[in-house]
């Protein structure tokens, strides 16, 4: 009896125990995660070496994991999607909670689908692809910078040199492409442009890659930027120097690739850098820390991977280690246990390794969570993650090449711009951008050159400059092409010629006519043909507004111009009787009636008094006469003696003085100015009538009317000729014709030249001028 009561007390207490390991958590002896990676690149090779060591120092730290090891599982993409799906499969048959890797861009994409599909998050400490987004790919984590980040300090750097164009040169996979569609943005932003752009397959033979640069040269810009894998990219400066393209006409500028690999590799420096001087480019900052000393000595007294020195990535790589770790540790602590579930997802299977036996991990998105609030500092700096999933802030080293030294010239964050050292903390917290720290070291460039390179190159007579010009039908004064011999004339065209002989140098072109002389071609269809790359120049009476400078850049405007508006006048000088035109009839019958009252007034105070008033009948009228109209002239003949009679004068003499005024002044008037014969008087009652608006054809003044002023399109009236507006202004808005007609001031300059009876009225309603539309900049001093 005693012993069945010992039994079942023993296996109470064994039930409470087994149930209190299960209610807290106890921690499993080790945690699976795994790595796809591609073992033989300039990357992968560096971030094994770098995991392998983060591992071994996770576990032997036991304040991190408390007794829990990471177990790692490792595998090899061959730097193949395919490959890295297959592996990524392996490594989660094995429960592993989460993947670290991989380093190439096209194979994250490819796995972030599956291991979204079973929950795992995926830490990447080298896929820069930007548009690796954590919208498409919940449980992403970009554990290094985007390439967007780094595209928008590219394109600070060709800003700050006064580059306008460059060529892109890049792989055509997910990496190369998605890169420079962000630097396409970012220089879109500063009013910059790819004008070519050479794609280059994986794996490209140097032959066709000389192929494509040598094509390149045909165009003006000489500003090349390489974005390329650090294990393919040293054969296109290759193929550049069997091309001679490494000389002071050229610039190379390359993204953090060519660091990369610089720092990977142990090569004799003097040969191994022979072919890549002056060029510039970036490397991800690491700063100096305790941290990174004590794991770069590490790594040489273990010579960490052989032939293969610590680049940028693999301080990511050891870091992912070690935000792994802390997030599990949270996780433990928050959860207790990791537990599995069989997923639905994919049908059942044969063969060796049974996918769908693969499970889906029940904590991930908790251990997702935990990765994102990680807030320490690693050997590669603060690791903090924004709401994008991408690591926070981290800044560029600028190196140039030259010698055999790779040297650092400056700095650049995205709240400091460039600077020529580390700006401290307190800087880079405050959003203050002095000019004055914008500077870089001294760079030299391609060829030994000290001063900052051009950057692109004249035309030649094999290519000269593709003129185009507009064939007008009106106003040929400005620019027109002769029908006979196709001769391209008038004044846009002379200004054209006359600037470009002050320029230095010979610049052949080739003038192309766009229009077929009877309609007027859409200017806004020639610019975008400038945008497009079809033309070099646009050269004719191009107005510079805001929407045309979004897409393309003016040289300095060399007319000035802005919309007036054109209304009939009445034209009063050519009357014989214009002096008669400032009274009325009235006026005139009651001037004319005061003049003989005041005689009559006069002659009734004065003649009992004053002799001069005496005398015959008729001599006393003529006298009356003759006295009052005397006054127009001050200089009457006869005296008068009464006082009341001097009264009269002098409220006389001021009211002739008032009408004599007016006269003089609106018969002034009436012989200098014409008259209006429209109740529009400027921009604000031309909008608030309902009237019909006339425009010139191909005009801006539609788009600015319509978009800008909010006039309804069915008041606008196209219109091509001069004689289109004498016809239409004459008829009126109640005729079929226009109230007014809006327009550039040196057209209606020409008209009113050519036409009488119409003149402008109000002010000018917009600032602008006229100037060239060009992808090179030789015109902006000299025009």
């Amino acid at each position: 009896m005693f012993l069945m009561v010992f039994d079942m007390y023993a296996l109470l207490m064994f039930t409470v125990l087994v149930l209190h390991g299960i209610v807290n958590g106890e921690r499993p002896a080790a945690v699976n995660i795994g790595a796809v990676l591609t073992y033989d690149s300039a990357i992968g090779r560096v971030a094994m070496g770098a995991i392998e060591a983060a591992v071994r120092d996770v576990n032997a730290n036991k304040e991190i994991l408390k007794g829990t090891r990471l177990n790692l599982l490792m595998e090899d993409s061959n730097c193949s999607s395919f490959s890295g799906a297959v592996r990524v499969f392996k490594v989660l048959d094995k429960d592993v909670i989460t993947v670290i890797g991989p380093e190439s861009s096209a194979i994250a994409h490819m796995i972030s689908y599956i291991l979204t599909g079973f929950q795992v998050p995926l830490i990447s400490f080298a896929a820069t692809d930007p548009s690796l987004s954590s919208l498409q790919y919940p449980y992403f984590i970009r554990m290094t910078q985007s390439d967007s980040y780094q595209m928008s300090a590219m394109a600070d750097l060709i800003n700050y040199f006064g580059w306008k164009r460059v060529i892109a040169v890049f792989m055509d996979d997910d990496y190369g492409r998605n890169g420079v569609y962000a630097l396409d943005d970012e220089l879109s932003n500063r009013m910059l442009k790819i004008s070519y752009k050479i794609a280059f397959p994986v794996g490209a033979s140097r032959h066709k890659i000389m192929a494509s640069l040598q094509n390149s040269k045909l165009i003006g810009p000489r500003v090349y930027v390489v974005h390329a894998s650090p294990d393919s990219g040293l054969e296109i400066f290759h193929a550049a120097e069997d091309l001679r393209m490494m000389t002071d006409e050229f610039v190379w500028l390359a993204t953090d690739w060519l660091s990369t690999n610089l720092d990977t590799f142990e090569l004799n420096r003097t040969h191994s850098l022979s072919f890549l001087q002056g060029v510039v480019g970036f490397r991800q900052h690491i700063p100096e820390s305790r941290k990174k000393i004590s794991f770069e000595s590490e790594w040489n007294r273990l010579n960490g991977v052989p032939n293969s020195m610590l680049n940028t990535y693999g301080f990511y790589a050891y870091d992912s280690v070690w935000a792994v770790a802390y997030a599990i540790s949270d996780f433990l602590d928050h959860s207790g246990n990791i537990t599995f579930s069989s997923s639905n997802q994919i049908s059942s299977t044969q063969g060796p390794m049974r996918i769908d036996k693969i499970k889906t991990f029940d904590g991930g998105e908790l251990l997702l969570q935990k990765l994102l609030l990680l807030n320490f500092t690693g050997c590669s700096g603060p690791i903090r993650f924004d709401s994008s999933q991408n690591l926070i802030g981290r800044n560029y080293e600028i190196i140039n090449i030259y010698g055999s030294v790779m040297k650092t010239v400056g700095y650049w964050t995205n709240l400091t711009g460039f600077s020529p050292s580390f700006p401290d903390p307190l800087q880079m917290n405050s959003q203050g951008n002095s000019s004055a720290s914008k500077v870089l070291g001294n760079i030299t460039w391609p060829g030994g050159m000290k001063k900052i390179p051009r950057g692109w190159v004249p035309s030649t007579r094999n290519s000269p400059l593709r003129i185009g010009v507009p064939h007008r039908v009106s106003y040929v004064q400005f620019v027109t092409v002769s029908k006979d011999n196709h001769t391209f004339q008038g004044y846009c065209i002379d200004v054209f010629i006359q600037a470009l002989k002050l320029l230095p140098y010979e610049v052949p072109y080739q003038f192309i006519a766009f229009g077929d002389g009877l309609i007027t071609p859409k200017y806004w269809s020639l610019v975008k043909k400038v945008a497009d790359n079809e033309i070099d120049v646009l050269v004719g009476d191009i107005s510079i507004n805001t929407n045309r400078t979004k897409f393309v850049d003016f040289t300095q405007p060399y007319i000035a111009s802005g919309l007036v508006i054109v209304v009939p006048m009445k034209n009063t000088k050519s009357s014989a009787w214009v002096f008669l035109r400032p009274f009325t009839v009235r006026m005139w019958c009651v001037t004319g009636a005061f003049f003989f009252l005041i005689g009559f007034v006069i002659w009734i105070l004065e003649h009992r008094v004053n002799k001069d008033f005496r005398g015959s009948p008729k001599r006393q009228c003529l006298t009356m006469f003759l006295f009052s109209f005397s006054t127009l002239f001050h200089s009457e003949q006869e005296e008068t003696l009464s006082t009341l009679g001097r009264f009269v004068m002098m409220v006389w003499f001021f009211l002739l003085m008032v009408v004599t005024s007016s006269y003089t002044a609106s018969l002034t008037s009436f012989l200098t100015v014409q008259q209006l014969q429209s109740p529009i008087n400027g921009i604000d009652s031309l909008i608030a009538s309902n009237d019909p608006i006339g425009y010139q054809e191909g005009s801006f003044s539609w788009s600015y009317m319509a978009n800008s002023l909010k006039i309804p399109v069915s008041r606008l009236i196209s219109l091509r000729t001069p004689d289109d507006y004498e016809a239409a202004l004459l008829l009126g808005p109640k005729n079929g014709g226009v109230a007014a007609i809006v327009d550039e001031l040196p057209y209606i300059e020409i008209f009113l030249a050519t036409k009488s009876g119409f003149g402008i009225v109000g002010q000018s309603f917009t600032r602008s001028g006229w100037g060239f539309v060009s992808i090179f900049f030789f015109l902006y001093v000299y025009v």
